[in-house]
């Protein structure tokens, strides 16, 4: 009996995502193996969890520009070495964990468990397979530390796994399968029952547009695009997703009352049910999260992107509009320009045609087969 040992971090919703669906997976298909999910973050230190994760939700929120520059900041120079000497010390307080449980695979969906079991493989007091799951669409080198004790690289598309090569790790290591993620996506959904569910007409089209969730990023911003596909996208209804943000939700609300929308426009706070409505929709307007990405891409939705937090969502935004599967709308754009062109051409079909090359459906399955059989 194989035991497995997922790592993630709560910093952002893919790490999470990821780690549930290879758990899922294993527990249900995989009989010589036994999972366990673990944060390592709380593991180590809940007080600097709760502190690290709290700052980066405020630093999104807040003050975007600074966290893209830690992020950039975090690939090189003084930022980068703190991050790897603080890992370091973290490992130490990690392997307690690791020599209790004693795996015999560790999967890790984010850099720091990564950098810690990869250095404590260094030093000798750890023998066991290290796979690392990457979450976004970019490379990032905080991935990359350690990558000499590291068996298995997992992407989400192959101009990555170039920039991982060229950087300098081994190509037989790096594996384009895809983001895990729910498998609720993949369900056989009845498309009557969701337009009933939420009082759509089955005949017009459906924009599912988000506001941005916890973050609420940009709400001026945010209620502006969404009053420009109220006003120009006159043949679609619209889905508009406010999350737990019940401001972005009352301006959504009002919005929707002030250009008498209401036979066309739902307004929802927070909602399970994301997969039924990416089944019906035809376009989606969100944040390029690297969760959100995955699903949308998965659901063959092509992409209008409001809002990237700088650093790895900005990144993710330029690989959507680089491979035609995004339109992203800057901060100096028009929105009503765009969202004309886009409905009233051809380009909305032909981004949908994109989005096939970068559907994944069995990437849960592919790893954990590659990994356990």
């Amino acid at each position: 009996m194989k035991k497995v040992l997922i790592f993630y971090a709560s910093y952002g919703g893919g790490h999470l995502s990821a780690a549930k669906s290879i758990l899922k997976y294993i527990t249900e298909c995989c009989p010589n193996a036994e999972a366990e999910m673990i944060d390592c973050m709380k593991y180590i230190n809940k007080p600097i969890e709760k502190v690290t994760t709290g700052a980066y939700r405020e630093m999104a929120k807040k003050a975007p520009k600074l966290w893209g520059k830690v992020y950039s900041g975090s690939e090189k120079g003084l930022l980068s070495q703190i991050s790897k000497d603080s890992n370091k010390l973290m490992a130490r307080k990690l392997n307690h964990l690791l020599q209790e449980k004693k795996p015999n695979l560790v999967i890790s969906t984010h850099p720091f468990s990564s950098q810690m079991v990869s250095y404590l493989k260094k030093k000798g007091k750890l023998n066991c397979t290290l796979a690392t799951i990457m979450t976004d669409f970019a490379m990032h080198k905080q991935w990359l530390i350690g990558h000499e004790f590291t068996q298995y690289f997992f992407v989400s598309n192959e101009a990555m796994k170039q920039d991982i090569i060229e950087y300098g790790v081994s190509n037989d290591k790096i594996f384009v399968t895809g983001i895990p993620m729910s498998d609720r996506f993949f369900e056989n959904f009845d498309t009557k029952k969701i337009h009933e569910m939420f009082d759509l007409d089955m005949n017009k089209k459906v924009i599912l547009f988000f506001g941005g969730g916890e973050f609420g990023l940009g709400k001026e911003r945010t209620s502006q695009i969404l009053k420009a596909f109220i006003q120009k996208a006159l043949d679609y209804q619209i889905v508009a997703v406010a999350g737990k943000n019940e401001k972005m939700k009352e301006a959504f609300e009002q919005l929707v009352k002030n250009n008498n929308a209401q036979d066309r426009v739902r307004v929802l706070g927070f909602t399970d049910k994301v997969p039924e409505l990416m089944h019906i929709s035809s376009l989606v307007v969100t944040k390029p999260g690297g969760l959100t990405t995955t699903e949308s891409l998965a659901s063959n939705l092509p992409m209008v992107i409001i809002n990237p937090i700088p650093g790895q969502e900005e990144e993710n935004a330029e690989f959507l509009v680089s491979n035609r599967v995004g339109i992203w709308i800057k901060k100096q754009d028009i929105p009503e320009e765009i969202i004309t062109t886009l409905l009233s051409s051809d380009e909305l079909e032909k981004m949908r045609e994109n989005t096939q090359k970068f559907t994944k459906q069995y990437s849960t399955k592919m790893i954990c087969d590659m990994l356990l059989n």
